[in-house]
């Protein structure tokens, strides 16, 4: 594959690597791959850098995945010095704050902050290398106006910058999105591109990753696939689990809690394979309608294996009981501590205002 990669012309790592995102616990576990306060130095000397084990807590996960990205754009300068702005750009951390505030405390949905930014970009960047490796010319460099740097940076900043809109508003996030990425691409590929027609081209695969991301409407070009489908393979317990305890228990947060571990690495038959683990069958919902139908719905599909198992122990609880008190399920946890969530009564209160304001008919 690496030899068929190099006659296309495209410059590619000398191993494919694996993306494994793990959450098993409110600890950090001891799984190997790069670990908070390691360097990547001392992994590629021991050849450990082509295998990443992300875990709980959440919070550590954001030095993994900078860690992951900068070995994986290490031979890519423009790629690696727009992520190295991006990270420490004082609009993007403000953009990705305030849109896990809308969507986690205003909406109640799961984590659409800076730490899914980095996560999804080190899923996106694992993705497009593995296409690369296989010979797989994304869009920008099918169409001859750039190379696989011009890729790896289009993935890396379309990923990252992808649900800056949530904070305007979910509705419409995507196009919202557009618009707040601009100033912040300009800013950061101006100094990268001495060519203006060329940055503005490969300016515009980034936007349109953006506003495809969401499948609304769906990707057209490899690299929008990548960041739809990078995005849809954050779907561990840890992103659920914050919004769960805030009280958001619906069939998103339930599911989400029901999923262990995902992998992506080099696929058997095709150039991509990810593996999804799952401590509840009730994690096939994160599986079927978020990750499956991204890969189904984006150009990727051709080139990506999905498979999807729980665990040989079998299923572990998750909830333990749900009561109705009033106009509220109580929901007890299987920790033993209890969430009250509103019933959803707008289906009735929508009834109900529509038999108000109904001509009452004549006697």
């Amino acid at each position: 594959m690496a030899e068929q990669a190099e006659q296309s012309g495209q410059r590619c790592r000398g191993t494919q690597g694996t993306f494994r995102l793990d959450v098993l616990g409110g600890t950090p576990q001891e799984m190997g791959g790069v670990q908070p306060g390691e360097s990547v130095a001392s992994l590629q000397k021991e050849g450990l850098e082509s295998q990443l084990h992300f875990t709980t807590p959440r919070a550590k996960l954001i030095e993994a995945a900078q860690a992951s990205i900068r070995s994986d754009l290490s031979e890519y300068p423009r790629a690696l010095a727009a992520f190295e702005a991006l990270q420490s750009d004082p609009e993007a951390l403000a953009h990705w704050d305030m849109a896990n505030y809308i969507t986690m405390r205003k909406l109640g949905y799961n984590d659409h902050g800076r730490v899914h930014a980095f996560i999804t970009g080190a899923a996106g960047i694992t993705i497009a290398h593995l296409l690369l490796d296989a010979g797989v010319k994304p869009d920008l460099i099918e169409s001859g106006i750039g190379d696989a740097d011009d890729v790896l940076l289009t993935v890396i900043l379309g990923t990252m910058l992808h649900d800056i809109g949530n904070q305007v508003h979910r509705a419409g996030h995507e196009m919202h999105g557009v618009n707040l990425a601009l100033p912040i691409l300009d800013r950061i590929m101006t100094p990268l591109y001495g060519d203006t027609f060329k940055r503005i081209k490969v300016r515009s695969f980034i936007l349109g990753a953006i506003n495809c991301h969401d499948l609304n409407p769906p990707p057209l070009t490899i690299e929008g696939g990548i960041t739809a489908v990078a995005d849809g393979t954050d779907i561990t317990k840890g992103r659920g689990r914050k919004a769960f305890k805030m009280g958001s228990v619906d069939i998103h947060s339930i599911s989400a809690l029901a999923v262990d571990q995902v992998v992506i690495e080099p696929g058997e038959t095709r150039p991509v394979r990810i593996s999804v683990t799952m401590n509840n069958s009730g994690g096939i919902f994160q599986v079927e309608e978020v990750l499956a139908s991204k890969v189904i719905n984006t150009p990727l599909r051709e080139y990506i294996e999905l498979h999807a198992a729980t665990r040989p122990s079998g299923d572990k609880q998750i909830l333990t009981r749900v009561r109705l008190e009033g106009s509220q399920f109580v929901v007890d946890l299987e920790g033993g501590e209890k969430v009250a969530v509103d019933v959803d009564n707008s289906a009735a209160e929508a009834a109900e205002a529509q038999a108000d304001t109904a001509p009452v008919p004549e006697p």
